[in-house]
């Protein structure tokens, strides 16, 4: 579909955008001057649970999610949405005030947007932030000796659907709801702190999805250690029911033969590493001598971080262990 556009801009002539023609990345990245640069994104999406104020919570949080994945701060906002002309208007009320509030927290302001009617409600938000041009998280920054590490558990799609199938167990989505509306900002911070270079923020290509993303950018051999990866309570269980999703189907195409999965690795498991993600965690690469700092910073300010993996020279691949 973007094939045919990619000539429309000479790159030479735009060297202030830093990211954003050539290699993809989580969001553009525009230098203002020497010590700013603009970072600029947007994402909506259909309800993800029932409740508004949650939905237009968790979209706000999802989409300042790719702000934090460059290594940016979100200083500004604007509103997506799409309603149904019979929706109750304290619904949609109710969906921006989510929205605003998660974007209050995050220390950015909501600055107006653009509503239109749809048959089914689409929220989500057109997002600035800025980062130092020097400082910006970039997927194609791995590098031989990199350890690999995730700031949230996966499993938000398979409990969701759980949820839709009625097979959700008591308090599984209540976890992934937690989850979803944590903001990255703190985790960008602190990775910012230790000089992080490699990120990005899992969300709809799953956590192997896109570490193949990074990994294919860098060049590299990405390894992990499957009995690392943290789980949200009741995502192995609604994997174990034979809950799925089509997103999953899509990323173990996409992904194909890329992924090398040792023998004996459990398939509820494998099937989790490929399940799509909504405001999913960071996933960040320090150099090993710098991992055990990492670690220190995050448990110091009470942070959540697992140790999932390790990159290595050579071509680029998956392996999972």
């Amino acid at each position: 579909m973007l094939s045919p556009l990619t000539g429309l801009f000479n790159r030479e002539a735009h060297s202030n955008l830093l990211v954003g023609l050539g290699v993809a990345d989580d969001a553009a990245v525009y230098r203002i001057d020497d010590e700013t640069a603009v970072v600029a994104t947007l994402d909506f999406f259909a309800p993800v649970v029932d409740d508004p104020y949650t939905y237009g919570a968790i979209a706000a949080a999802n989409a300042m999610s790719d702000v934090y994945a460059m290594g940016g701060e979100v200083i500004l906002a604007l509103n997506i949405a799409a309603f149904p002309e019979d929706l109750p208007p304290e619904a949609m009320t109710a969906i921006l005030r989510g929205g605003a509030e998660k974007v209050a927290e995050a220390g950015a302001v909501i600055a107006g947007g653009h509503t239109v009617w749809d048959q089914e409600p689409k929220y989500g938000l057109s997002v600035l932030g800025l980062v130092h041009p020097q400082r910006i998280f970039s997927k194609g920054g791995l590098r031989d000796g990199d350890v690999l590490f995730l700031t949230k558990p996966i499993g938000t799609g398979t409990i969701l659907s759980a949820a839709r199938g009625g097979t959700a167990g008591a308090g599984w989505v209540d976890s992934a709801i937690t989850s979803m509306l944590r903001l990255n900002r703190h985790a960008a911070h602190l990775a910012g702190r230790m000089g992080v270079l490699a990120a990005t923020d899992v969300t709809g290509f799953g956590l192997l999805g896109h570490l193949w993303e990074m990994a294919s950018k860098a060049g590299v051999v990405v390894t992990i250690d499957s009995a690392a990866v943290p789980m949200l309570p009741g995502a192995l269980e609604s994997s174990a029911l034979g809950v799925h999703t089509v997103g999953e189907g899509r990323n173990r195409q996409w992904v194909g033969g890329n992924a090398i999965f040792e023998a004996g690795i459990d398939e509820d498991v494998a099937a989790l590493l490929f399940d799509p993600q909504t405001s999913g965690g960071l996933l960040l690469a320090v150099p090993a001598a710098r991992a055990s700092e990492l670690e220190q910073l995050f448990s110091a300010d009470g942070e959540p971080l697992w140790r999932i993996g390790i990159v290595s020279a050579g071509a680029a691949a998956m392996r999972v262990v």
